[in-house]
């Protein structure tokens, strides 16, 4: 498995224990059952596990939603300033991931051109 992967692995695994954290321990919700909001946040971390046995296939499942996540952390850490760090950690985590997707891509050439 390339190194790209692991990395895009080892950010997804961060993101889920980031949420179990965060919305677990470090600022449960105030009005919301916490079950509920971990339930919200952590399953969809879980459902590409189905996908694992094609680690890029899992990778870009988790990659596209993701995208969720970050837009999660960019709102937080613009209106609460007491949750911003881990907001910030959220964005960070998001960005490393996407990233190693794109990195992990393989360019194919034209028909017909030859490879270098």
């Amino acid at each position: 498995m390339p190194g790209v992967y692991r990395l895009g692995l080892a950010a997804w695994a961060g993101l889920v224990l980031l949420q179990l954290a965060w919305h677990g321990w470090l600022a449960p919700p105030a009005r919301l059952p916490v079950a509920l909001v971990l339930a919200a946040t952590v399953v969809p971390l879980l459902l590409p596990l189905t996908a694992l046995r094609n680690v890029r296939r899992a990778l870009l499942w988790v990659g596209i939603l993701s995208l969720f996540y970050f837009c999660h952390g960019v709102s937080e850490a613009w209106s609460s300033a007491a949750t911003r760090g881990l907001a910030l950690v959220e964005i960070a985590l998001t960005v490393l991931l996407i990233g190693s997707l794109g990195a992990g891509v393989r360019r194919r050439s034209p028909a017909g051109a030859r490879a270098p």
